[in-house]
């Protein structure tokens, strides 16, 4: 429905709530097959620096503006300088099924004002791409930011980064359009690609990615029965 103010001009919909809202907290978010941990430098570097030298033509660090890292001491400087403030908000994704950390991720641009949130500093090792447990990853991180009453919940990458691109298209996020020379880190231009997931469309992804979760969605193999589009897509 069309909204007029008294003057006749075409005004957005009303908006409810409580505002700021709280950032998202710093504390484990735990499912079957991961456990995202509050990013401790001296507890997790090794380790995941050791996941990430499965890479080992380093391609996990193409499109991120820091790394490779050729020691664990080099991660660990990076993460004590990066990774324990307030925004970014970075975790530890730790595989449960291998009993390691995996990966990274964090909440950023926390705009509690706006409740906006964006999902970012994604870096999987390869271990952990392409799994039930990467896909659980980034479900538990939407649905701590939607459960605070987060109204826009951001993705965004480097254009050319067509992995990044196809992931949050298959977690149900909706492209919206490219910023061009956006910013430049490498010592090269990025255009960046931006993502997003709203509140009212929430409900829905959510549906989708517990149905691919669930463990009858998996045969003895582990070999998923439904993709999450599928899955999503399902009355």
């Amino acid at each position: 429905m069309d909204l007029t103010n008294a003057l006749g001009q075409p005004i957005g919909p009303p908006v409810s709530g409580d505002f700021p809202l709280s950032p998202p907290a710093r504390a484990e978010m735990c499912g079957r097959f991961v456990c995202l941990q509050p990013a401790d430098p001296d507890r997790h570097a090794d380790a995941l620096h050791a996941a990430f030298m499965e890479s080992t033509d380093h391609a996990i660090w193409t499109y991120l503006p820091y790394g490779p890292f050729a020691t664990a001491d080099d991660l660990r400087a990076w993460m004590r300088a990066t990774c324990t403030g307030d925004d970014p908000r970075f975790f530890v994704i730790h595989d449960l099924v291998r009993e390691r950390p995996a990966g990274v991720a964090s909440y950023l641009r926390i705009n509690g004002q706006a409740g906006s949130v964006e999902v970012g500093h994604l870096n999987f090792a390869p271990a952990l791409q392409r799994t039930p447990a990467a896909t659980e990853a980034m479900a538990l991180m939407m649905e701590r930011a939607f459960a605070l009453g987060y109204r826009r919940y951001e993705w965004k990458c480097d254009a050319l980064n067509a992995g990044s691109r196809r992931a949050a298209e298959r977690l149900g996020f909706t492209f919206e359009g490219t910023h061009r020379q956006a910013t430049h880190y490498k010592g090269r231009n990025r255009d960046t690609a931006w993502f997003s997931i709203l509140d009212h469309e929430w409900l829905g992804v959510k549906a989708g990615l517990d149905a691919w979760l669930s463990p009858d969605n998996f045969d003895e193999h582990g070999v998923q029965r439904r993709s999450l589009a599928a899955c999503r897509a399902a009355p």
